[in-house]
C-alpha cells in the first residue's frame, strides 16, 4: 500500500516512522520538528488530532513539509473525517476508543474515495473490554480487536491498510504480531509501545523489533521513546542496519576496551560519530585499541584506527594511510580521509 508516494509491505523497504510531541495546533513547532525528523531520516511522521484545531492545522503544515503525514485519530471519528478534508495521507484509528461500526465504515468510505490508508492500531493499554481474556490484555484478544475492525473495513472494501500491535511487554508484543502475520498479508507497523525512559525503552525496543523484523515479520517501524522524537528516528535506523536491512550512514565497529589500550577509544569513537553525522553514504568504521582484533577489524572496515600508546595508525580501504598519527589528532586525520573521498559531506 502507498501512504501519499511511499510504499510500505511487500518487497519495499522497512520504513522508519515518528510523532511529534508539539501540539499539532502550533503549527510553527509542528512544521520545525518535522524538518528536523526529515532530517534524521524520518520518513513518514504522525501527528496528534486530539481537536479540531489540530485536524485543520495539517492543511498548513503539508504546504511546508516533504513527508507523508499520518493523523492520529482516538475517540472521536468526526477528527478522522476532518483530517481527511485537510489533507492527511494516512489516518490512524484505534479499536480500542472508536468502536462504533458505523462510523468507522463512513471513515473507510472516505478515506477511499481520497486513496488514504487506515492502519489499525491496537494497543494493549487501550484494548475494548470485549478482547480482554481474564480482565488481561493477551497475544490472542489483540489479535481479535485487529481483526474485528479489520473485518468493518474489508465489508466496505476498503483495502488500504496496515496493522499494529503494541504493548509494553516485549514478550506480548512480539506473540501477538506472530500470531496475525498468520491471519494475513496486511502490512504491518512494529514498536513496543510505552517501553521506558533512554536505555530502558532503547533495549525493549531493539529486543522487540528486532526479534519481528529477523523472522521477516513487518513493513514500517517507530521506536517509542519520550523526549526528542529525532532520537526515535536515530535508534530505528540502527536497529535497520544492525539487522543489514537497510543502510543510512557510517556504521562503527569499536574496540570495548581493556588494559592494552593505550589510547581514549570511547572519546575518540563519541567525537568521530559526530563528526560524521552529516555523511549519508553507507560506511564501516573501525576504532579499535590493540592489534589482537584490531589489525583484522580495520583491515575489514572501509576506514579504521588502529591504537598504540599515546598514537594510532589511519587505515583507509584496508591499507595504512597515515602511520603513527598523535593520540589528540586521531580524530581530524581519520575526520580528514573520509572526508576527501565523500563528496558532499562536511565535517
Amino acid at each position: 500500500m502507498r501512504v501519499g508516494a511511499l510504499a510500505i509491505g511487500g518487497e519495499n523497504p522497512v520504513v522508519v516512522q515518528s510523532m511529534t510531541n508539539t501540539a499539532t495546533s502550533d503549527i510553527a513547532a509542528t512544521i520545525r520538528q518535522i524538518r528536523d525528523l526529515q532530517a534524521a531520516g524520518c520518513e513518514l511522521v504522525r501527528v496528534a488530532v486530539p481537536d479540531m484545531a489540530s485536524a485543520q492545522a495539517i492543511a498548513e503544515i503539508k504546504k511546508e513539509v516533504a513527508v507523508p503525514i499520518a493523523a492520529d485519530i482516538h475517540y472521536d471519528p468526526k477528527l478522522a473525517l476532518a483530517a481527511l478534508e485537510t489533507g492527511a495521507d494516512k489516518l490512524r484509528l484505534n479499536p480500542g476508543n472508536i468502536r462504533n461500526p458505523g462510523a468507522i465504515r463512513e471513515i473507510a468510505a472516505r478515506a477511499a474515495e481520497r486513496g488514504v490508508p487506515i492502519r489499525v492500531g491496537v494497543n494493549a493499554g487501550s484494548l475494548d473490554a470485549r478482547f480482554l481474556k481474564g480482565g488481561k490484555a493477551t497475544p490472542e484478544g489483540m489479535v481479535e480487536a485487529a481483526l474485528w475492525e479489520i473485518s468493518l473495513l474489508e465489508g466496505v472494501g476498503f483495502r488500504d491498510i496496515v496493522v499494529s500491535l503494541k504493548a509494553a511487554e516485549v514478550e506480548l508484543t512480539v506473540e501477538a504480531n506472530r500470531l496475525l502475520a498468520r491471519e494475513g498479508d496486511w502490512p504491518l507497523h512494529l514498536g513496543i509501545t510505552e517501553p521506558g525512559p533512554d536505555l530502558e525503552g532503547i533495549v525493549k525496543s531493539a529486543v522487540g523489533i528486532g526479534i519481528l523484523l529477523s523472522a521477516g515479520i513487518g513493513d514500517t517501524i517507530r521506536v517509542s521513546l519520550p523526549g526528542d522524537p529525532v532520537r526515535e528516528v536515530e535508534v530505528a535506523w540502527e536497529i535497520l542496519k544492525a539487522l543489514g536491512l537497510r543502510e543510512r550512514g557510517p556504521s562503527f565497529v569499536v574496540c570495548p576496551t581493556c588494559g592494552r589500550t593505550g589510547i581514549d577509544i570511547p572519546g575518540i569513537a563519541a567525537e568521530a560519530k559526530k563528526r560524521l553525522s552529516t555523511v549519508r553514504n553507507s560506511l564501516r568504521i573501525a576504532i579499535m585499541g590493540c592489534p589482537v582484533n584490531g589489525l583484522v577489524e580495520v583491515e575489514r572496515a572501509d576506514y579504521g584506527i588502529l591504537g598504540g600508546r599515546g598514537f594510532g595508525t589511519i587505515y583507509a580501504h584496508g591499507k595504512v594511510v597515515k602511520p603513527k598519527v598523535r593520540e589528540e589528532e586521531l580524530v581530524d586525520e581519520l575526520i580528514g580521509v573520509i572526508l576527501a573521498e565523500q563528496e558532499g559531506a562536511s565535517p
